[in-house]
């Protein structure tokens, strides 16, 4: 049995709690056991830009918290991956930036030593468990279902830091979808940003970047999009509904989480994996059951 330090991050347990849900669910199916350290703070990716010590506190602390119990991380945020991936960068490369941090975890009796791994949940289920038992634990799968797989920012650059997947031409998502019978299509916007970074700085500017991405999923013939990332989920879902009273758009492209697509075609039932959660009804999908 495998087994990790689940990191939630903050907004998954306030605003997308559908994606935990989910995530635990199609997990426990697949032996993997999860263990929640409840002193985990936010991973530092809102100040990393304008407090970049502290950012690298967060998440070193983190770190330290995971490598206390010798237990690798696994992420179900992209925004969270690329923070604790870029500290754990950073601590290993500069000596004197880890001797501050620890010399400030010290005082909580942690200490950062670089012996554990972070991962984010669909590289755990496309490296570590593979596609080939994932298949097998598909009982229905979907048939004539067309998903556009939006990717994330955070989890494919800086690529030689993250290191999950080749940043020009990832396939991983991809797989990962077509494993559970759907096609997964091709679209030119596939790895551009969702705009959920803007939201509350430059709204209009978030929901047009958006809105770009709908229009072009949505012509390009995709029945729905699928993420692996809270912020995404937020601005395809939350979002998207907000602008079809503001702009009076409607893209008809709702979005689903990865966990919810995979759980589905396990067999498992769509209440314990959160889809009448999502704001944009979603519950048409399984009409694409075989």
């Amino acid at each position: 049995m495998m087994k990790f330090a689940l990191f939630l991050g903050c907004n998954i347990p306030a605003r997308v709690q559908q994606y935990d849900m989910s995530a635990r669910a199609v997990l426990d199916i697949l032996n993997v056991d999860l263990v929640d350290i409840r002193e985990f703070n936010c991973c530092g990716y809102p100040i990393r830009n304008t407090d970049f010590a502290t950012f690298v506190l967060f998440s070193a602390r983190n770190l330290a918290l995971a490598e206390k119990q010798d237990l690798d991380i696994v992420t179900l945020c992209k925004c969270c991956y690329g923070s604790l991936k870029k500290a754990e960068h950073l601590m290993k490369e500069d000596n004197s930036l880890r001797d501050e941090i620890n010399g400030l975890l010290a005082k909580e009796g942690l200490e950062y030593r670089g012996t554990i791994e972070v991962r984010h949940f669909l590289s755990v289920l496309h490296k570590e468990i593979g596609i080939p038992a994932l298949k097998e634990k598909v009982k229905n799968g979907f048939k004539d279902l067309k998903i556009a797989t939006h990717y994330g920012c955070h989890a494919l650059r800086p690529s030689d830091i993250t290191q999950f997947d080749n940043p020009v031409a990832p396939v991983l998502f991809d797989q990962l979808v077509e494993l559970t019978g759907a096609k997964s299509i091709d679209w030119q916007l596939k790895l551009e940003c969702c705009g959920a970074p803007l939201l509350g700085v430059n709204d209009d500017l978030s929901m047009d970047l958006a809105e770009k991405k709908l229009s072009d999923g949505k012509q390009s013939g995709a029945d729905y999009l699928c993420v692996a990332c809270p912020y995404c989920q937020l601005q395809f879902d939350t979002v998207q509904q907000m602008m079809s009273s503001v702009r009076g758009t409607d893209h008809q492209l709702p979005s689903i989480l990865f966990p919810q697509l995979l759980g589905l075609v396990m067999g498992i039932n769509g209440k314990a994996l959160g889809i009448q959660m999502n704001q944009i009804d979603i519950s048409r999908i399984e009409d694409f059951l075989s």
